[in-house]
């Protein structure tokens, strides 16, 4: 195997562990919601653990942690756009279906792919038929309530988390600022910025940084939300889109809903139906068929 299949190869198994493990957040956000924890306070702890045990594990391994100036300010950016992408989601949930958000949210591939191409960056024939193809999976995935309100707020909020999600994305892979910067510290940064702003924002809403956090349980499900589809997920993403570029790894994100319903229909009892199956399918199809018939070896 050459390093660029070996690279292509690292690119693609990092993307399909970071779809997973990202989908993996119903199983531990779920009971922490049922408990009567704040969406704030939950974020809060989750980037902020998260961002301990990554320092934690770089110290062991003698990482260094200083960054340049100029590099700082770009990964406090895509902080702020990762942070962002988290809060827009869960804000969108007030005013639309659940279903009709992970819809939206799922244009951002769209958004990655399109991003790319004002950059002058083309994607293949076949990514274009990956992206077609996953989006109408998802569409079979969700499943709003034909009596729910649609309100146009939730639809721009679900638009903006897309949006922020591939902007994350596109600068992880293009920026040659923070080309030097390891997959570890820039996750680290990232996380970090999070941890502040999801802070101040409770903190300016006033109310007990504990709130909801009464038993240990709570704690353990807290500690899983911060390695899990936060810490594995952030950096194994990082990882996919320096390999084999935003779009493809975008692609691969179709594992989040489709992990999320898995959790849903096995650890929770959710019905899984004969729609949301053949969307699966759909998904699953659509990806195999990139990774066997790739075009170009990045974008």
């Amino acid at each position: 195997m050459d390093s660029i299949d070996r690279k292509r190869t690292i690119g693609y198994c990092a993307g399909i562990v970071a779809g997973i493990s990202y989908g993996t957040n119903p199983l531990f956000a779920k009971p922490l919601l049922e408990s009567g924890v704040p969406v704030l306070v939950m974020l809060f702890f989750r980037y902020g653990i998260s961002a301990l045990l990554l320092a934690g594990w770089m110290m062991l391994r003698k990482e260094a942690f200083r960054v340049k100036g100029r590099e700082m300010g770009l990964l406090v950016v895509l902080g702020l756009l990762f942070a962002c992408s988290s809060l827009f989601l869960f804000a969108s949930y007030e005013f639309i279906p659940s279903g009709l958000a992970t819809t939206l949210v799922y244009l951002y591939p769209v958004f990655v792919a399109l991003i790319m191409v004002f950059l002058r960056f083309f994607p293949s024939w076949q990514t274009w038929l990956s992206i077609a193809a996953t989006s109408c999976g998802i569409l079979l995935l969700s499943q709003p309530s034909g009596a729910a309100q649609i309100h146009p707020v939730g639809i721009v909020l679900a638009v903006c988390s897309a949006l922020s999600y591939a902007f994350y994305l596109v600068i992880v892979n293009r920026s040659k600022l923070i080309k030097q910067v390891s997959e570890h510290t820039l996750t680290l940064y990232a996380l970090l910025t999070g941890t502040i702003l999801f802070a101040a924002m409770r903190s300016i809403r006033g109310g007990d940084m504990l709130e909801g956090m009464d038993s240990g349980a709570d704690w353990l499900n807290l500690m899983g939300l911060a390695l899990v589809p936060t810490m594995i997920s952030m950096l194994t993403l990082a990882i996919s889109s320096r390999c084999i570029g935003p779009t493809k790894t975008s692609v691969l994100g179709v594992f989040e809903p489709l992990t999320a319903i898995l959790v849903g229909t096995v650890m929770f009892g959710e019905p899984l139906s004969l729609k949301m199956a053949a969307g699966i399918l759909v998904c699953v199809a659509a990806v195999v068929f990139m990774i066997l018939r790739p075009g170009k070896k990045n974008g």
